[in-house]
């Protein structure tokens, strides 16, 4: 809000409740590629944190300061429409305590949610879905959060650690490994959020004859969140079922929960797999219509967009803010200027 340091009559209209609403009513929430920082830099300086985005319509990075939220090591981690949520330390609690922050970088308001321990932060994963409806989900327990002043806590009981877990449809769904340690065997587990309030929790594996060996295709399987009622599960396609297949691309399947239908989205084009295709291991991120790509030495995103076609383009991001040779973390931030903590 740069005009805050111009005129306060234009401050005064461009913040108004009115105006705010017109403009966002008017056009689509503005779709951002967020970048969380680096494990080694989760303790920046309070001057120095930030929110690097890239727009992927203006081909640009931008910088979103964060130092007006009262907080020692911000950490951000996941979003919602118009809001993103960051771990971070009240300033005068000890390290042991974290509290998860709700947060419009835009209009800079914010609100602290109820205070959890470090463990959470270090192994559990913050899901949100457009309801604003929080879970920190472990292998062994979780934590689910909506409109009220208190986690509800039950036990997870999955097979093992649940891999690259989503929010979605009022469901959470999470990949299982339960195969044995020299083959793993991946599985779709799916939990209603409805059966939170009883007093077990309802997991069970989605799985159909009809699928074959949809699982058995993918090397280290991931899942992003699609658009509507879809599911994009991405890997390395392998070239063969023999134990330590090598990889020919990176392929992304998307899931219907309707017709529970497979089918392919898109697979990566040879010439961009052969920056990936030296690193054991990449990282995905991304929703929607959009999925990010990213290895160690790599030192740029692959990013696949779907067109309304059904196809998808895929093309490089570059001139990544300061991350190393490492690979990037991320999620898709849907900026927004109404969105409320």
């Amino acid at each position: 809000m740069i005009c805050r340091s111009v005129c306060k009559l234009f401050n005064q209209i461009l913040t108004s409740s009115s105006f705010i609403h017109l403009i966002s009513t008017q056009k689509p929430p503005l779709s951002l590629l967020a970048l969380r920082p680096p494990h080694h830099q989760r303790h920046v300086s309070h001057s120095a944190a930030a929110l690097h985005v890239y727009d992927p319509n203006q081909n640009q990075w931008l910088r979103f300061d964060l130092s007006f939220l009262p907080f020692r090591s911000l950490h951000p981690v996941a979003s919602s429409p118009g809001l993103i949520y960051l771990w971070g330390d009240l300033p005068d609690s000890p390290e042991s305590n974290k509290s998860l922050i709700a947060c419009n970088p835009l209009t800079r308001l914010y609100r602290v949610l109820p205070q959890l321990g470090s463990a959470w932060s270090k192994h559990g994963s913050v899901l949100v879905d457009s309801l604003n409806k929080v879970m920190v989900l472990t292998e062994l327990a979780a934590l689910f959060f909506s409109n009220s002043n208190h986690w509800l806590k039950f036990s997870s009981n999955l097979p093992s650690k649940p891999r690259s877990p989503i929010l979605m449809l009022n469901s959470v769904y999470a990949l299982c490994d339960v195969g044995s340690p020299w083959r793993s065997q991946w599985k779709l587990f799916c939990c209603n959020l409805s059966s939170l309030t009883n007093s077990q929790q309802f997991w069970h594996c989605l799985e159909r004859r009809e699928w074959g060996d949809v699982f058995d295709i993918l090397k280290r399987p991931r899942l992003v969140r699609g658009v509507g009622n879809r599911i994009l599960m991405i890997g390395g396609l392998k070239s063969s079922f023999t134990l330590n297949a090598s990889c020919s691309t990176i392929l992304i399947l998307r899931l219907d929960l309707d017709l529970l239908e497979w089918e392919e989205a898109g697979r990566m084009p040879v010439e961009m797999y052969r920056c990936f295709s030296e690193s054991s291991k990449f990282k995905v991120f991304g929703m929607g219509d959009k999925v990010c790509f990213s290895a160690k030495r790599v030192g740029r995103l692959a990013l696949w967009e779907c067109e309304k076609g059904g196809g998808g383009e895929w093309r490089w991001i570059d001139g990544l803010p300061g991350i190393g040779d490492g690979p990037c973390r991320g999620f898709v931030y849907e900026a927004s200027l109404n969105a409320l903590p």
